[in-house]
């Protein structure tokens, strides 16, 4: 199978990884999607990957990686966890689709060789994400900013929630700002996916999105300082203008930060703290405490835990905190022993944003965005091939932006 078509397969099998992680649940679409459907195209979106992933990878051909070792025994934990089926059957399908995840990265890993191929990959199909909520802005501005949210902005075409559209746009804009230092596209280019995804990120009101952004970013171009001009002069000027925001616009930006809460509600992180402390303080078997007490929808007393560690607790146990834990220390740990690069920087970034999203957002768990994310910086950090290295995916000329011209340099 030539280079060519494997790369467009390998950008599918991605693409639909993503489309998978996207959920079933969130705001009211101008056109009512049954739920129902949402979860077939989803969960069609994963076997779809995962069998083209087996396609292209017939023989099975797959690199070492304890990142995706680590997930599979979290895989194994959950299993162990659900088998009691203290969480229903659903906790079981919930595993099945964490084993399906798994396994398609493991067949994808045969293409980690610390370039910036899914770096493309993953910016192509989230800034395509985002297309589709400036559209539902465009379409109709009262269901893409409802009074439900605040007036934050959510998904009006396909059901997704503010701190969502946050994420996606906080990682694209991240990935591209470190693509232009890196000299891998234009000014240009990057600024038709930074400006629009700036703006969304505004509209969605979502503190962890923007505050992972800004010392995700910070992280990143630090470790390009002592070897980039480009980096050292952009921290330069980014300092510069972040003071100069916080003392002419402190009254604006204090009013967005609030979203227009209480300092009370503030504090106790709009009502998340009392979900934690019930949820810590709920007894349990030791069973239950080493594994946890199965899959579920990452909620405690029908309301959402927001906070991935006590999520893995809560259905992984203790081992699978242990788990998660590592992946991302492992993770961080070879990102500080790779010599600077614009790939290492990448993974900094991207490890950095997904450690503070943690507290509070879940997904470290189970298949979600986050544990992409975390795949690709593993795939960043990957070693490059060997003398006859595997064919490797170069990212098809498409005209989203101009990146896509440049070569890949590992």
């Amino acid at each position: 199978m030539g280079a060519d078509h494997s790369s467009k397969i390998v950008g599918t099998v991605w693409g639909l990884l993503i489309l998978n992680t996207l959920g079933s649940a969130g705001a009211q679409t101008i056109v009512p999607l049954p739920r129902s459907l949402i979860q077939m195209v989803t969960m069609g979106a994963l076997v779809a990957a995962f069998t083209l992933a087996l396609a292209v990878n017939l023989e099975l051909r797959i690199r070492p990686s304890a990142y995706v070792s680590l997930l599979t025994l979290l895989l194994v934990t959950s299993v162990l966890s659900s088998a009691n089926l203290g969480s229903g059957f659903g906790a079981l399908f919930r595993c099945a689709r964490l084993a399906l995840f798994v396994g398609t990265l493991w067949l994808l890993s045969r293409w980690w060789d610390g370039g910036l191929a899914f770096v493309r990959h993953h910016i192509r199909m989230y800034f395509a994400v985002l297309g589709s909520v400036a559209a539902g802005l465009v379409v109709s501005p009262g269901a893409a900013l409802p009074d439900l949210y605040g007036g934050r902005l959510v998904g009006a075409l396909w059901p997704l929630t503010p701190p969502q559209i946050g994420q996606y746009a906080a990682v694209i804009i991240g990935l591209t700002v470190l693509l232009v230092l890196g000299r891998r596209t234009d000014r240009t280019s990057a600024a038709v996916v930074i400006v629009p995804s700036v703006v969304l990120l505004a509209l969605t009101h979502t503190r962890t999105a923007t505050l992972g952004l800004l010392l995700g970013l910070a992280l990143a171009i630090g470790s390009l300082i002592l070897t980039s001009a480009a980096a050292r002069r952009f921290f330069a000027w980014a300092v510069l203008c972040a003071a100069v925001a916080a003392v002419a616009f402190s009254s604006a930006l204090q009013a967005w930060f609030l979203r227009g809460q209480s300092q009370e509600n503030f504090s106790n992180l709009t009502g998340r703290a009392k979900v934690w402390d019930a949820l810590l303080a709920a007894p349990r078997t030791t069973w239950q405490q080493l594994f946890g007490m199965g899959m579920g929808d990452k909620s405690f007393g029908g309301l959402p835990i927001d906070n991935s560690w006590l999520a893995v607790y809560h259905e992984q146990g203790l081992i699978g905190i242990a788990l998660v834990a590592a992946s991302i220390i492992v993770l961080g740990g070879v990102a500080l022993l790779r010599p600077p690069s614009l790939p290492r920087a990448c993974a900094i970034f991207l490890i950095s944003y997904c450690a503070i999203a943690s507290y509070t957002e879940t997904g470290l768990g189970d298949a979600s965005p986050y544990l992409l994310h975390l795949a690709l910086a593993a795939s960043l950090l990957a070693a490059p091939a060997a003398a006859t290295p595997l064919s490797t995916p170069e990212a098809p000329l498409r005209r989203i932006s101009q990146w896509t011209r440049k070569s890949e340099v590992s």
